[in-house]
């Protein structure tokens, strides 16, 4: 067997090559959209690509699976209850994935998302139990995957996990994400064992309600372009754009520069809407990151922007983005609202807003590319 984790540094993700040095067969598994990476690895061992498996839709980078599978001819894999707009195979719970003398056995772990799949690599002429499980968002290093992107349930994330549990501990997991949004408690590690998480992951030793407690309290922060991300990865729009793939060097200001900003100066706050109602710096307007790329006709140009959020990270990545698409006036207001209200100066609230922006099937189906705009938030014209 031949196996190598691929980490992506700037998204903290992982994608996997797994492939039998007896057939040549080979499989890949949660490929970044930068497909090019792979191919000197195939070409110079001689491997087939014979499926490319998503292990869910992925919110939080653009899937190269379309694109790698159509290059090399290989079946396209998703679990049956993906709602995507393409042709895939769809695979069932319990399915085996035949790769020369290796067998890739699928597990359904809803959770993280309803169609998530976690894929068991079992070596048969070496043993009949699996060395290795590769589980997406379902169970990371030290977490386990949010339940909040697109339909996820923390009950069904506790059912998941409890089943992966039961594999032997020597069993190794190697997840989709090392660090980024999909779980806050990742300790940075690229991959584990069954028996090391058992025995020290905080999560794994709660009950249920207290796992589904822990999993839905407080405000999720969704990722940047979410939005357009996910809806890219179903199919339903094409803006692989979105993704933050640079890092650029934008301008850190501190909070008097709010004070000091010229009159036609947009504070944009990139939090999600219920904490934007809580409370915000006065004047501010806001547009969650989630939604940037889907509403960057809003966003003005020709006016310097401010980013703000609640410590500072989110607007960073933000500022990046904006920056990454054109704009060059934008600056990152270190230590957000938490220093601003810290500081004792005054913050706003509002009623709750109408929520993240939502964009039905049908809206998606007409939208393609566009960018679409919602009511949350204007920004005022000037002049």
């Amino acid at each position: 067997m031949y196996f190598k984790q691929i980490l992506d540094e700037r998204c903290g993700c992982a994608s996997y090559l797994i492939a039998s040095r007896q057939s040549h067969e080979a499989a890949i598994v949660d490929p970044s959209i930068e497909i090019e990476q792979y191919e000197p690895l195939l070409r110079e061992r001689g491997f087939h690509l014979r499926y490319v498996i998503d292990t869910h839709v992925h919110a939080d980078h653009v899937s190269g699976a379309r694109k790698l599978a159509a290059q090399h001819g290989a079946e396209l894999c998703l679990h049956e209850s993906a709602r995507v707009a393409y042709p895939f195979r769809p695979l069932a719970n319990g399915e085996e994935l035949p790769l020369g003398q290796l067998k890739l056995k699928i597990l359904h772990t809803p959770g993280h998302r309803p169609e998530l799949i976690s894929v068991l690599v079992m070596n048969p002429p070496r043993s009949p139990e699996p060395s290795m499980v590769l589980t997406g968002d379902s169970l990371l290093v030290g977490d386990v995957g949010r339940p909040d992107f697109g339909g996820g349930d923390a009950s069904a994330q506790f059912e998941s996990i409890s089943k992966l549990l039961r594999l032997p501990d020597w069993v190794a997991v190697f997840p989709g994400h090392f660090e980024g949004p999909c779980g806050k408690g990742m300790c940075g590690r690229p991959s584990t064992t069954i028996g090391f998480e058992r025995l020290y992951s905080p999560l794994l030793h709660m009950d249920r309600d207290p796992f589904v407690a822990e999993l839905t309290n407080g405000v999720p922060a969704r990722p940047l372009n979410m939005t357009a991300i996910e809806a890219t990865n179903r199919g339903v729009a094409d803006m692989t754009w979105a993704m933050l793939t640079s890092s650029p060097a934008v301008d850190d200001v501190g909070l008097d520069a709010i004070d000091s900003a010229p009159p036609n100066a947009v504070i944009l706050d990139v939090r999600e809407p219920e904490e934007f109602a809580r409370e915000h710096v006065p004047g501010a307007v806001n547009v969650p990151q989630a939604d940037l790329a889907t509403r960057l006709d809003e966003i003005p140009r020709d006016r310097p922007i401010l980013t703000i959020c609640q410590s500072g990270t989110r607007s960073v990545r933000s500022a990046q983005f904006l920056y990454q698409q054109g704009y060059r006036n934008v600056t990152n207001v270190v230590g957000g609202t938490r220093a601003w209200r810290e500081a004792g100066r005054r913050v706003d609230s509002t009623e709750a807003a109408s929520g993240p922006l939502r964009i039905t099937d049908s809206e998606w189906a007409h939208a393609g590319a566009r960018t679409v705009n919602t009511a949350e938030t204007r920004i005022p014209s000037v002049g």
